[in-house]
């Protein structure tokens, strides 16, 4: 496989078909999709087996108990074959050129680690804007803030070899990134929007004040930083934070 896509679910029957379909109908073929379920009490896991029946690329794990996103997507990448790995969680959702558009910079550009701009919605669908991406980051430029999506981060696990996110409950996504920037000089940001993002009001992500203390557990612990050096960055973090996520909260 050209693309192995990681996609952890639990309790995700509202928008998990719709997430499925959309890399289903990707026009780029050669992929496999490994759903993690993590123990869903919903109709989430009959979602899925209706849509693997008729689809082989569908590659199903449910988790002995129920672990978290980081242990899903971790279990997911240990079985991924592709030589490219990818993550699309259960409410989110791929345009169909997504992976051709990815293709076609990968197979021209000696990259290792790309991402993209997507679209946001809200949680009814209804359109927010566009989050535009800088053309590269390296890794002090991600410490300042993270413009790398989950849903459009794509990494070369036959150059970098398959590489996992930290086991904590929040920002694991933005541990990897890190892990992988001190691996290669950038990640390259692609200017194409195929990719949307749903802002869902329950979400773990919109607790701001619980992502800030994960983001400075990363600093702390992950990065193992002074205490002083980690002030610096979350100063900086938190002004970010707020011009990505004004309109968010404001529209």
């Amino acid at each position: 496989n050209y693309f192995s896509i990681i996609m952890p679910v639990y309790n995700s029957e509202k928008f998990i078909l719709e997430s499925i379909n959309s890399v289903l109908n990707q026009t780029f073929r050669d992929f496999e999709l490994i759903i993690i379920d993590d123990l869903s009490t919903d109709e989430s896991m009959h979602i899925i087996n209706s849509k693997a029946v008729d689809d082989h690329r569908i590659k199903i794990i449910r988790n002995k108990k129920n672990s978290g996103a980081a242990i899903s997507r971790n279990n997911g990448i240990k079985k991924a074959s592709g030589r490219f790995i990818t993550f699309l969680d259960s409410d989110d959702i791929w345009e169909k050129y997504f992976l051709q558009s990815n293709v076609d910079v990968l197979s021209k550009k000696d990259y290792s680690f790309v991402f993209s701009s997507y679209k946001r919605i809200k949680e009814n669908g209804e359109n927010i804007d566009v989050f535009k991406v800088p053309d590269k980051v390296n890794y002090h430029d991600l410490l300042k803030t993270c413009p790398i999506s989950c849903l459009t981060a794509i990494y070369d696990s036959e150059r970098l070899g398959k590489l996992y996110m930290p086991i904590i409950e929040l920002r694991q996504d933005y541990g990897l990134w890190l892990k992988i920037l001190k691996k290669v000089d950038f990640a390259y940001g692609l200017d194409f929007a195929h990719a949307i993002y749903r802002i869902r009001k329950n979400s773990i992500s919109r607790n701001k004040i619980k992502a800030l203390l994960f983001q400075w557990k990363i600093y702390r612990e992950a990065e193992n930083f002074s205490f002083f050096k980690s002030i610096y960055y979350t100063l900086f973090y938190i002004i970010n934070g707020i011009k990505k996520y004004f309109k968010v909260f404001f529209s």
